[in-house]
C-alpha cells in the first residue's frame, strides 16, 4: 500500500474489501496513521502558539501569572493536574507492559485506571476554569484569559478523543478478547498519551509564565 493510502486509512475502524469482508488493518499500517495525525496537531498547536507568543506583546496582553494577584502565580493546582495525566501515561505503560506478557487482565486493569486518570484530569481542568471565572478571569477580559481557554480546551478535547479510543478497546476485549487487536490499541494509545503529556506540559509552562518570560521568549524569537 502507498503512502498516501496509509495516511488516509482510519485506523480506527475496519476496511472492507471487494468482496465485502472485514480485514483487520496492519498494525504497521495504523502507526503512520498515527504519526501523520501527531504531525498535524503539532502543526495545528503551532500555529496557536505563534500567534499567542505575538498577541503576548501587545499592551492589552495582562499574563495569568508573575505576581501575587494573579491566578496563576500559585501553579500547585496545575502541578496536581499534570501529576493525574502523568499517571495516566504510566498506567498506559503498565497495560502495554502486560499485554505483551499475555497477563490480559492485568492489562485491561491498568488500562482502566488510566482512562479514570484521564477522565479526572478533564474535570480538574474543568474546575480551573470555573476558579478563573468566580474571580472574574473571563474569556472576553484579557487575551491572555482567551488563549488559555482555548489552548487547554483544545488540548482536553484531544484527551476526550483517545478515551473514547480507550473506552472503545475495553468494550472490544470484553466482548471478543482479541489479545492481538488489544495490544495494537494499547501500544497506539500509549503513543498518543505521552504526546499529549508532552503537549500538555509545554502548554503549563507557557500560560503560566509572567509578562517579564513572555517577553524574553519573544526576543529569542524575534519578536521584541
Amino acid at each position: 500500500m502507498s503512502l498516501v493510502k496509509q495516511l488516509r486509512t482510519k485506523p480506527w475502524l475496519p476496511v472492507t474489501d471487494q468482496g465485502g469482508e472485514q480485514r483487520v488493518i496492519p498494525q504497521g499500517e495504523k502507526r503512520v496513521a498515527l504519526r501523520f495525525f501527531l504531525l498535524m496537531v503539532t502543526v495545528f498547536f503551532s500555529l496557536f502558539l505563534v500567534t499567542f507568543l505575538s498577541r503576548s506583546q501587545y499592551p492589552d496582553f495582562q499574563a495569568l501569572a508573575g505576581q501575587p494577584w494573579q491566578p496563576l502565580t500559585d501553579r500547585s493546582q496545575l502541578w496536581f493536574n499534570s501529576a493525574m495525566l502523568l499517571c495516566a501515561s504510566i498506567f498506559l505503560e503498565m497495560s502495554k507492559s502486560r499485554v505483551r506478557q499475555q497477563r490480559l487482565n492485568h492489562s485491561v486493569f491498568w488500562l482502566a485506571l488510566a482512562l479514570l486518570m484521564s477522565i479526572q484530569f478533564l474535570f480538574a481542568q474543568v474546575s480551573i476554569w470555573q476558579q478563573l471565572n468566580q474571580l472574574g478571569f473571563y474569556s472576553a477580559a484579557n487575551p491572555a484569559n482567551s488563549f488559555y481557554y482555548l489552548l487547554t480546551g483544545l488540548h482536553g478535547l484531544h484527551l476526550l478523543g483517545g478515551m473514547v479510543v480507550i473506552a472503545a478497546a475495553l468494550l472490544h476485549v470484553a466482548r471478543h478478547a482479541d489479545a492481538q487487536a488489544f495490544e495494537t490499541s494499547v501500544s497506539l494509545c500509549a503513543t498518543y498519551w505521552h504526546y499529549l503529556l508532552g503537549l500538555w506540559l509545554l502548554l503549563f509552562a507557557l500560560l503560566s509564565s509572567s509578562a517579564e518570560t513572555f517577553r524574553t521568549i519573544a526576543v529569542i524569537c524575534g519578536y521584541g
